[in-house]
């Protein structure tokens, strides 16, 4: 179980490829790459263009609730392996920005599993963005959709 914050790009094959090696009780890895778009959709229909986004954090405070999250995904999936990786600082349109990766025994427990880290990652994970559009920056807040992900998962 591994949980990275890092300025960083990543290797998403070479990340993959690690996260069960040598395992052979793995028969499902899925993962979820998220990437930075070149526009922002408010409200369901507004789009603003976007130059950059810049993620902040706090060292320490961020890794310990992506490790909490994790955890929960253990908890819940019987998971043999599974890997967060979130990058920060300033990315532009079409870099990436997150991995995760579960590695499973079962695929409905994988699928799931990723499913349910980036739904709460969206909505628990303590990172602060700002997106640099053509009219400046611009705070990115809350979106109703991504609580409305999450809650599907409370129990």
């Amino acid at each position: 179980m591994t949980v990275r914050v890092q300025r960083e790009d990543f290797d998403v094959g070479a990340e993959l490829a690690g996260l069960a090696a040598g395992n052979r009780r793995v028969g499902a890895i899925t993962s979820f790459v998220g990437l930075v778009r070149d526009l922002h959709v408010r409200e369901g229909y507004h789009r603003d263009a976007i130059d950059a986004m810049t993620l902040e954090h706090y060292p320490g405070m961020t890794e310990t609730a992506l490790e909490e999250i994790e955890a929960e995904a253990n908890r819940r999936w019987p998971l043999e392996a599974s890997l967060i990786i979130h990058r920060h600082g300033r990315l532009e349109p079409g870099d990436r920005i997150v991995l995760v990766a579960v590695a499973s025994p079962h695929r409905e427990a994988a699928f799931e599993a990723c499913h349910f880290l980036i739904d709460w990652l969206k909505t628990k994970a303590p990172f602060w963005k700002v997106e640099d559009t053509p009219g400046g920056e611009q705070w990115v807040g809350a979106h109703e959709g991504d609580d409305q992900a999450a809650k599907k998962w409370e129990r």
